[in-house]
């Protein structure tokens, strides 16, 4: 038992040095990663779709391939059906595995990996508000899906729940983007894209907020009514 300590302890030092390090000297092929052309390079079908998944994989450890950059290219790549179903495999695929990696890791490691990184300092305010609602508003407000997953994984987050509300929260815009593409952006600004997202923030956190006061309100009702003498 103390050798298996020793092991997982080091693999939790040296795991993210190595990814340290394999980003550090890929950095420029995974930030522009032609996903279209491993693509096409593919010998079938099922090989291609193999290597989209593969992708998601590799992204869920590595961080730094860009998201919208994957959904378009598979969307240019295959029929829309074919790429829809592709890309939502692949975000369920990798919100998994990186959720996994942070449980392994463990809250001290990804506290240290992600320390420094944009909207860090959100994530730990937010935290210890309603958790299911939480995920959803993270994933929906389109905070980097990777460090989420990694953040979610090392604070005990339950599975179950993380998965639901993320798929919720990630899979609209994989869709939006996977069918229209670059065309989005053509057809709605990116600033409307925003003011959308804005609006549509605030309306979630009414909607729960206004749930939580109604189960308070009936429990308080349903304790009152128990505790009425016969």
């Amino acid at each position: 038992m103390k050798a298996k300590q020793i092991i997982v302890t080091a693999l939790k030092i040296l795991l993210p040095i190595a990814l340290f390090v394999i980003v550090l000297l890929n950095y420029d092929k995974l930030k522009n990663l032609d996903v279209r052309a491993l693509i096409e390079a593919a010998p079938s079908v099922w090989a291609a779709a193999g290597i989209v998944l593969g992708v998601y994989a590799v992204k869920a450890v590595v961080f730094v391939i860009p998201a919208s950059l994957v959904y378009i290219s598979v969307g240019m790549a295959f029929s829309t059906p074919v790429a829809v179903a592709l890309n939502c495999a692949g975000i369920a695929l990798e919100i998994t595995i990186s959720y996994l990696l942070g449980r392994f890791l463990g809250g001290e490691k990804v506290d240290k990996l992600l320390r420094g990184k944009k909207g860090y300092a959100t994530l730990e305010k937010l935290k210890s508000k309603g958790r299911f609602a939480f995920v959803f508003l993270l994933r929906f407000a389109s905070f980097p899906i990777d460090f989420g997953s990694l953040f979610f994984g090392a604070s005990d987050f339950a599975f179950p729940s993380y998965f639901l509300m993320s798929l919720c929260g990630i899979l609209p815009r994989v869709i939006v983007l996977t069918i229209l593409g670059y065309g989005i952006y053509e057809l709605i600004p990116m600033k409307y894209i925003l003011i959308g997202v804005l609006c549509a923030v605030p309306v979630v956190l009414i909607v729960f907020a206004v749930t939580t006061v109604r189960k308070k309100k009936q429990a308080q009702t349903g304790g009152e009514t128990r505790s009425d003498p016969e």
